[in-house]
């Protein structure tokens, strides 16, 4: 006799580490619960990931009591295709083949005794709900933004408020169960402005389809965000099921997708006292200006006493920019009191104790991780969500100080400015209090992941739904 065929959702991510990171998690936790879970993302990405963390991707890997595996399609573009940095061009590419490809491969997968119960998607490709809703297979959405900003979109989307216009750009905007956003704290795609306003239009298309998931995942949790999950609920299905980042301790490590090979800075952070070292680190996408990075170095030379890591990605190839540059002598002044890199590895600097504060982009992922370290930020948003995030850190979450603005704002802040919010996180009444901030939501965040924690049950209860078909 036939054996039952093991449960099979189907991940499918834009291929972008803040998007594939949290997928990725959220399949970790999925398979750990005995399911067979597909990851896919376009190949040029996936090849990227398989190479910088060994992965074999033809088998499945073991985690929990079920399976992980991963099977990249194609695009159909080479991989060193320079149309791809255009992304309104690269996005239709992405829709036209996403479609035909994931289509195939739930097809194949069916005849295989292997049926996909389940796809689930992230923001940018809305047209993965498309993909289901023609094959008759539920799908889900996991956000990879907070609920505050998921509430902006939705009533922007819906017309249900008034935002920041072209005659009227600088008005506040009243959200339901959110603080006033002042017009440079609302996610910046949606202000008329906004140099990016493709990304609005890919965030909103999810939003146009929202009728199809049944289920909106969130990464993020009640006790984070209690009034606005609650008002949002009434709005769709949504279920809290981070931090995913949490997972990441008990589940198959050795599966990531850094795009890039992480530096070793953990055991030069060893070699540091205790909530000692600054960690600067300004994600995936985000490129400052090298004047800015000159002020951000004289700032750390100004502040003897603090100790760094420094995140000094390379600029992605195709756009034109520049390598940063450090100040002259400035690596010999700093000696062993800093220690610059390429890429590092997040999770394990972020739990580290010599780690004292963050100097961050504010991005989703960047502030959950934080927060469910129990890491203060020194908020440095530039665009998107990252400067809603701002407000959430320092006004509501209160872990946060504020060092800009936002790219709006137009303006490097000078060294004398960053230097004191240097100083503001790391000593002072002002830094205990962060710290003391912080781990309060450190340990809402383990309670909300550990077993009958808030996410654990709701992702019980996404995985029984799934079972049920």
């Amino acid at each position: 006799m036939m054996s039952e065929p093991q449960v099979h959702v189907f991940l499918v991510s834009y291929p972008g580490q803040g998007h594939v990171n949290p997928l990725l998690r959220f399949g970790k936790r999925l398979a750990s619960k005995g399911l067979l879970v597909t990851l896919s993302t376009p190949r040029c990405f996936g090849n990227q990931m398989a190479k910088a963390n060994n992965l074999i991707t033809d088998h499945p890997f073991p985690v929990g009591d079920g399976f992980l595996r991963f099977e990249f399609f194609d695009d159909g573009w080479d991989d060193d295709d320079r149309r791809r940095v255009y992304f309104k061009q690269y996005m239709e590419q992405l829709e036209l083949m996403g479609k035909q490809e994931i289509t195939a491969m739930i097809n194949k997968y069916a005849e295989q005794n292997r049926p996909v119960s389940c796809l689930i998607n992230n923001p940018f490709i809305a047209w993965a709900s498309d993909v289901a809703e023609s094959l008759g297979i539920p799908s889900a959405m996991l956000w990879v933004q907070s609920c505050a900003c998921f509430a902006a979109y939705y009533h922007y989307n819906h017309g249900l408020v008034q935002f920041p216009s072209e005659s009227d750009p600088k008005i506040d905007v009243g959200l339901p169960a959110m603080p006033v956003l002042k017009h440079d704290e609302v996610p910046s795609f949606l202000h008329p402005s906004t140099p990016y306003s493709s990304l609005r239009t890919a965030i909103l298309g999810q939003f146009k389809k929202l009728d199809k998931p049944f289920c909106v995942l969130m990464d993020s949790f009640e006790e984070l965000e209690p009034d606005i999950v609650e008002y949002m609920s009434k709005f769709c299905p949504i279920k809290t099921v981070g931090p995913l980042f949490k997972y990441h301790e008990v589940s198959n490590d050795t599966v990531r997708c850094d795009i890039m090979k992480a530096d070793e800075c953990i055991e030069w952070l060893d070699s540091k006292p205790a909530s000692s070292v600054m960690y600067i680190s300004f994600g995936t996408v985000v490129y400052l200006k090298q004047e800015q990075v000159d002020e951000i170095a004289h700032a750390l030379l100004l502040t003897t006493g603090i100790s760094f890591l420094w995140v000094m990605r390379p600029p992605r190839e195709g756009l034109g920019r520049q390598i940063h540059s450090l100040p002259q002598g400035f690596l010999e002044k700093v000696g062993d009191k800093g220690k610059i890199v390429r890429w590092s590895p997040q999770e394990k600097v972020l739990t580290h104790p010599s780690v004292s504060c963050f100097v961050s982009h504010c991005g989703w992922n960047s502030t959950v991780e934080a927060l469910s370290c129990g890491v203060p930020i020194i908020a440095f948003p530039q665009w998107g969500d990252q400067v809603t995030n701002a407000v959430y850190l320092v006004d509501v979450f209160k872990t946060g100080v504020r060092m800009c603005r936002g790219e709006a704002e137009n303006r490097i802040v000078p060294r004398e400015e960053v230097a004191k919010c240097f100083l503001e996180a790391t000593t002072g009444p002002k830094a205990s209090e962060l710290k003391s901030n912080a781990l309060k939501w450190k340990e809402a965040a383990e309670a909300a992941v550990a077993d009958g924690g808030s996410s654990s049950r709701n992702i019980q209860a996404f995985i029984d739904e799934v079972r049920r078909g």
